[in-house]
């Protein structure tokens, strides 16, 4: 069976604390980029399609491991090495403001990392780093004799500056997707963080302009949080897609607990449409919108459940009805400015 998407994003294991704790620790949850990717595929395609490394430490918690079997034991290729702790990061809290760092060495994921595994090859493949480092995975990706994924790439956000933009000039015509946030997109591009519709229009017109996947047909997807995300493809027309907790469905915002991971998500729905859609990048885009509308109402990753009919349900939902419900929204929408 063809391997549909991969990640190249790290597991890591969150550690939360509080300024009024003094620091300490208060709890720990499943974390990393990457995990939330592949379970915004997951909530569209088998497990046995997907795939994630995960560096299996001695002190993986066994709860933890627990929930994420929950989600399918094909999902995860656990890489085991006692003689090493799991990644680990610890995000501070102070008032409004938010801090993240690492506590334990990363173990980075490249291509080769797939080898002798049964991820080898997949069909699309997602990366989250630097522009500097996604030409080092570019790179590998091309050593490969007979393959030519799909590369969404996902700037890391510290390295979202200005002095990138040389790196991502070069990489940009290796790549499938560019998909920052708007803040994200602005601030690589010296532009005011002041995130408006027209802004973000103006951003990705200026990526597409630096040759976004001049070796086959590219995009550019910027995540704009309740705006919805702007798409603009190859026959360089741009499209809104909104985000599915809009005012319609939301009006009181009582669904959105936790913002975290819902880009992350976004982008493994978006890959998983596109294996659905044939590559239509912009109904890809509704099935990325509904994967992030799951990921936002809790605290870490969405539940899953299945039914004595073998039917699945996310957040005692089905996502068909919700990636329905955003398709209608949206056809409405165009019928009523054709009109």
């Amino acid at each position: 069976m063809t391997i549909q998407f991969v990640t190249f994003g790290m597991f890591i294991i969150d550690e939360f604390s509080f300024a009024d704790e003094q620091g300490k620790p208060t709890g720990k949850t499943i974390g990393g980029g990457g995990t939330y990717a592949i379970i915004g595929a997951r909530i569209w395609l088998p497990p046995d399609t997907l795939g994630m490394i995960v560096d299996r430490g001695n002190d993986f918690p066994q709860d933890i491991e627990d929930r994420l079997l929950t989600y399918g034991s094909n999902l995860w290729h656990f890489r085991d090495n006692m003689n090493r702790v799991t990644t680990r990061s610890r995000n501070f809290y102070r008032g409004q403001h938010r801090g993240f760092e690492y506590i334990t060495p990363r173990i980075r994921l490249t291509p080769c990392d797939l080898e002798r595994t049964r991820l080898t090859r997949p069909a699309s493949v997602h990366f989250i780093c630097s522009p500097t480092r996604a030409l080092q995975i570019v790179s590998e990706i091309q050593q490969v004799e007979e393959w030519n994924p799909t590369t969404i790439f996902e700037p890391i956000p510290d390295r979202c500056i200005p002095e990138e933009l040389p790196s991502l000039k070069a990489v940009l015509p290796h790549i499938t997707i560019l998909s920052p946030n708007a803040e994200e997109a602005l601030n690589l591009l010296s532009l005011p963080l002041i995130v408006t519709k027209s802004a973000v229009e103006n951003a990705a017109s200026e990526f597409f302009k630096m040759g976004v996947g001049k070796e086959h047909s590219g995009s550019v997807i910027i995540r704009s949080g309740a705006l919805g995300a702007y798409v603009m493809s190859s026959d360089e027309k741009g499209r809104w897609i909104d985000a599915f907790w809009s005012s319609a469905e939301n009006v009181d915002n009582l669904e959105v607990v936790d913002v975290t991971g819902a880009g992350n998500s976004f982008l493994g729905g978006l890959a998983a449409g596109l294996s659905i859609a044939n590559g239509d990048v912009y109904e890809a885009t509704l099935y990325a919108s509904v994967s992030a509308s799951f990921t936002v109402q809790q605290l870490g990753l969405p539940n899953l459940t299945v039914g004595s009919d073998g039917v699945e349900e996310w957040n005692q939902d089905s996502p068909h009805r919700r990636l329905e419900v955003l398709r209608q929204r949206q056809d409405k929408e165009i019928e009523n400015k054709n009109h």
